[in-house]
């Protein structure tokens, strides 16, 4: 048995696809899913996604990171399906719905209404989540959002001098997150434009992280620190980020097919 995918990346945050409705795909689970996105030993990714029939909307997402968590959310990835599907979609998410469409720059990502309450993000007590009374070292006072998975915010003068590789891990698991956070730390540059580095939750440091632009992009709106759009660049390019007049945010930015192959599910341990 040989199985299809598609490797590709939004921004360098790379994806391998699966895609069940096309061909038979074996029952997916933590262990075959980091074991795939090993990049020693199985093809090699950030996060594995995989594509279902929906009954609610014209297609399912499931995002598995690449330690094999499944979790609720992914711009790039939305991205990425959206580019393989070809028009229009809604999608669904563990996060909801979301939409998809081709644009200019790429694909553009309707990711829905934020969320502010500190049980929504979710955070383990009370405290006002715009400017949270908490710090690691000399990251303190983030805000904190949920564009479909959590994110911690903290904005700083040189996001590249931040040891996000060390720091990025004790945040991401502290006791105040109950589902661990991402972590993102930003430069406001100008009153449109934002520098952003990010440590993902169960992916570690990465190239580009779409949740990631829209959550800092909203914190910094909330902060009253830049406009309603900005454009967002990670260390793997720019997104534009615009938080509309009716409250959702709109993603947009590039989409990339890299190749195509396929794999057998016995060399990773699954009974044929």
């Amino acid at each position: 048995m040989q199985v299809p995918f598609v490797k590709m990346h939004g921004l360098g945050n790379d994806f391998v696809v699966l895609d069940a409705r096309a061909a038979a795909v074996p029952p997916m689970d933590a262990r075959l899913a980091a074991a795939l996105a090993n990049r020693h030993t199985g093809i090699g990714c950030d996060q594995l996604i995989l594509i279902e029939p929906s009954e609610i909307a014209d297609l399912r997402m499931r995002i598995f990171n690449a330690d094999g968590s499944e979790v609720e959310a992914c711009g790039n990835a939305t991205r990425a399906v959206g580019l393989l599907h070809g028009v229009a979609a809604r999608i669904e998410t563990l996060a909801g719905v979301v939409e998809s469409a081709p644009a200019d720059g790429g694909i553009k990502v309707d990711m829905g209404t934020p969320r502010f309450d500190w049980n929504a993000i979710p955070l383990a007590w009370a405290m006002d989540t715009l400017t949270m009374p908490v710090g690691w070292e000399d990251l303190d006072a983030p805000t904190a959002v949920n564009v479909g998975n959590p994110h911690a915010i903290f904005f700083v003068p040189d996001c590249d001098a931040v040891d996000l590789a060390r720091l990025g891990p004790l945040i991401e698991r502290d006791p105040l997150f109950p589902e661990r956070v991402n972590v993102n730390v930003a430069t406001i540059e100008s009153r449109d434009a934002i520098r952003l580095r990010v440590w993902e939750r169960g992916a570690g440091l990465t190239l580009a992280c779409g949740t990631g632009a829209c959550a800092t992009a909203i914190g910094a709106m909330r902060r009253g620190l830049t406009d309603r759009k900005v454009r967002v660049t990670l260390p793997g390019g720019p997104l534009v980020i615009e938080w509309t007049a009716e409250g959702r945010v709109m993603m947009t930015g590039p989409a990339t097919e890299a190749f195509r192959g396929a794999f057998d599910p016995a060399a990773y341990g699954v009974p044929a």
